[in-house]
């Protein structure tokens, strides 16, 4: 018997473990878009997966007491930009967040992309890609895009030795070479920042 395109996705779904985050998209090898929309349709209503906006669903992790927890910010950034085939670098508060400069994790996530600027309402995260200049872009992905936008946010007059111990304790040896690679995307104030990072009586 020829397996069903909605048992092919349930499948595929079901390997890649709880708390996946996906779009249609990433379906279309198994049937066509109607065929893998109408299945999704069908695996919403019986509870298998979870739809979290406009063709974006996930696989929802399980908590004994809460029931359905929230997919985790990381991937739903990684499911939007992979739909749409994006570049994208956290900026801002989130990009402070993931560095450990900051415990707050911010309801609205600013993320810079070389595509168009447009905002995803998921649940309770506002999402903002924000087209940006292919400079501010060259660094996304890597540690360096993920500092350089932190520090922006925190600001030069903010930054002490506490921000820098911080991140003295955060980046291993291999970040900070690739911070020094790439410290010609920074500003000077943020070149004399990641320069401090070499000094052994900053903790």
């Amino acid at each position: 018997m020829t397996e069903s395109i909605e048992s092919k996705i349930l499948r595929r779904i079901i390997g890649k473990k709880k708390g996946w985050v996906f779009a249609p998209s990433h379906l279309l090898d198994l049937g066509n878009r109607a065929a893998v929309d109408q299945a999704l349709s069908r695996l919403v209503r019986s509870g298998d997966i979870r739809r979290l906006a406009r063709g974006l669903y996930d696989y929802p992790r399980k908590h004994p007491d809460f029931g359905d927890v929230p997919p985790s910010v990381d991937s739903i950034t990684a499911a939007l930009a992979e739909k749409d085939n994006l570049k994208i670098q956290p900026s801002g508060a989130y990009a402070a967040n993931l560095l450990g400069l900051s415990d707050q994790v911010p309801a609205k996530i600013v993320l810079l992309t070389d595509g168009s600027t447009r905002v995803v309402q998921v649940g309770n995260w506002h999402i903002k890609f924000k087209k940006t200049s292919p400079k501010n872009m060259a660094t996304a992905g890597k540690i360096s895009g993920l500092v350089f936008q932190a520090l922006r946010f925190i600001g030069q007059e903010n930054i002490d030795d506490r921000i820098i111990g911080i991140l003295k304790r955060k980046l291993v040896e291999k970040d900070k070479q690739i911070l020094m690679a790439d410290l010609r995307f920074a500003p000077a104030w943020i070149e004399k920042i990641i320069k401090k990072l070499e000094q052994k009586n900053i903790r």
